[in-house]
């Protein structure tokens, strides 16, 4: 049976492509959510089903509420990709920009256009939900004028003309995904110890004097690297705070005994995953 895979977005979007990236030698079947929120029903209400999220983007930095829903879910992260996130400008076979009235998309989308927009003002911005659902809506309402911003991918799939490719102001614009799975399926999936150099963890420290100081210099003993580190507030406990790290390393084992090292001075620590790390963008 082919994998199954939930996305945020609609078929084409980037979630899709990063999907497809992914398991390139695989046929897959990506299943849309309109929310992560969605997405992570879907993923509790059918364990056979794998995830992809986006967690940070080289522009728009970390995706705070992602952190938060991973965190409150049983799913594990067994992967990810790096993506370069390039937008196009696509629109109904036969337009020419000099036809254009409306440019649609994600509003993120259409700032990370904002130089190459400015250029065409005769081309009304209009916020949409999705960026490869603007594309959609072009294609099966046949709204000649209009254009979206999105990735080749979704103007391919709803038989778009790309105007322009690589419109972004920023060429790198890269989102950094996630792949989940539900811990009954995770032992097929995950890569071996023996491949595993990558670990997500979320902790909590008692709030005292150098207490984050202490968990850094017995990671540093271990020789492991501190990729990322996120603080967020804890509700409810004013000044407090909950650390998510990426943490790479070289062995394994020296990984697992850093970790048992460390959790007596957290007042809780939880392994989000352990995976490859993606050393390439693609």
């Amino acid at each position: 049976m082919n994998k199954r895979v939930t996305i945020q977005g609609v078929a084409g979007c980037y979630h899709d492509a990063a999907a497809r990236l992914y398991f390139s030698s695989e046929d897959i079947e990506t299943v849309p959510c309109d929310s992560f929120e969605e997405m992570f029903g879907a993923l509790s209400a059918d364990p056979a089903l794998l995830g992809i999220m986006a967690i940070e983007n080289t522009i728009a930095g970390a995706l705070l509420q992602n952190h938060e829903l991973l965190r409150n879910s049983q799913t594990k992260i067994i992967g990810e990709i790096k993506m370069r996130i390039s937008h196009s400008l696509a629109a109904l076979p036969g337009q020419s920009i000099s036809e254009l009235t409306e440019v649609n998309s994600h509003p993120m989308a259409l700032r990370q256009c904002e130089q190459f927009l400015l250029k065409h003002p005769n081309m009304k911005r209009i916020e949409k939900f999705d960026t490869a659902g603007s594309a959609r809506e072009i294609a099966e309402q046949k709204l000649t004028g209009h254009a979206a911003v999105c990735g080749e991918y979704a103007a391919e799939l709803y038989g778009l003309n790309i105007l322009e490719r690589s419109i972004e102001t920023n060429k790198r614009n890269f989102t950094r995904f996630l792949i989940l799975a539900d811990p009954t399926v995770m032992p097929e999936l995950k890569p071996s110890e023996k491949d595993v150099d990558k670990s997500s963890i979320v902790f909590t420290l008692p709030h005292t004097k150098g207490a984050l100081s202490k968990v850094l210099t017995i990671l540093s003993f271990y020789d492991i690297n501190l990729s990322k580190i996120q603080s967020m507030p804890i509700v409810g406990r004013e000044w407090e705070y909950r650390f998510y790290a990426d943490l790479t390393f070289d062995s394994y084992i020296r990984y697992r005994q850093a970790i048992e090292a460390v959790r007596p001075l957290t007042n809780e620590l939880r392994v989000l995953g352990e995976y490859v790390e993606c050393k390439k963008e693609v």
